[in-house]
């Protein structure tokens, strides 16, 4: 099976302006996670899907294939969808432009695990530790089944702690794998009522009763939203050797 990383890389965010092309010690962000997806094993190619051409030029600048996709598109995965058209891909992974700090196993751990089980769609988790992360709007909580599916995603801190002892709470990584049938089934379904109220695409899926495989893995990184995100990765990256 030919498995693809796509890159959906907007320009227009509302929090951080520019955000693909905001300079993280020497390179522009959306060039620190291209270099992540290169360092994936089980990959067959990578395509940046932007609707900028900044961004286009920035992309092919720095060796990659990029293409242009409408502006009007109002959701990453939508756009991952468009840069597919007309192209070979049986599994492809959704990597947000956003998220410099992932790691190419876990890239892998998708397409693994999407061809293996037969899966629609997964993503991955990650034990949340610092407490305040749990209240944090940015901060994406998700609540799994005994079989490790999604059984909700928010930005409101979920579960509710009552007591000591508690059910783990995982925050979500904004990466998704998709079976190629299924991310064309889930453009066709447009926005759900839940993915409008939360701003989270990955609720079209649960609204309309398909499942998410949520994979748990140890992660240490982030997703860049604001402008102390920002400041947070230029701090951290300047250490990494």
């Amino acid at each position: 099976m030919k498995k693809v990383i796509v890159i959906p890389a907007r320009y227009a965010s509302i929090r951080l302006p520019g955000k693909p092309l905001r300079e993280i010690n020497g390179k522009p962000l959306i060039q620190w996670v291209y270099d992540r997806a290169r360092e994936s094993k089980l990959k067959d190619a990578i395509l940046i899907a932007t609707d900028d051409q900044r961004i286009l030029e920035a992309a092919r600048g720095f060796g990659a294939d990029a293409v242009m996709t409408s502006p009007e598109l109002r959701s990453g995965t939508d756009r991952v969808y468009e840069a597919m058209k007309g192209r070979e891909g049986h599994i492809v992974v959704n990597l947000q432009g956003d998220e410099p700090f992932i790691r190419a196993d876990m890239v892998d751990t998708l397409f693994s695990a999407i061809e293996k089980e037969n899966l629609n769609m997964a993503t991955l988790c990650s034990p949340l530790r610092d407490e305040t992360e749990h209240t944090d709007p940015n901060t994406v909580k998700v609540v799994l089944d005994k079989d490790g599916f999604a059984l909700y995603f928010s930005r409101s801190p979920i579960p509710h702690i009552r007591e000591k002892k508690r059910a783990p709470v995982y925050k979500h990584i904004g990466i998704y794998g998709f079976e190629r049938s299924f991310l064309e089934q889930f453009v066709s379904l447009g926005k759900s009522r839940l993915e409008e109220t939360e701003s989270l695409e990955q609720l079209r899926v649960l609204e309309n009763g398909y499942r998410i495989k949520v994979l748990t893995t140890q992660y240490e990184g982030f997703g860049i939203d604001t402008e102390e995100d920002l400041e947070r990765a230029r701090m951290k990256l300047a250490r990494t050797p």
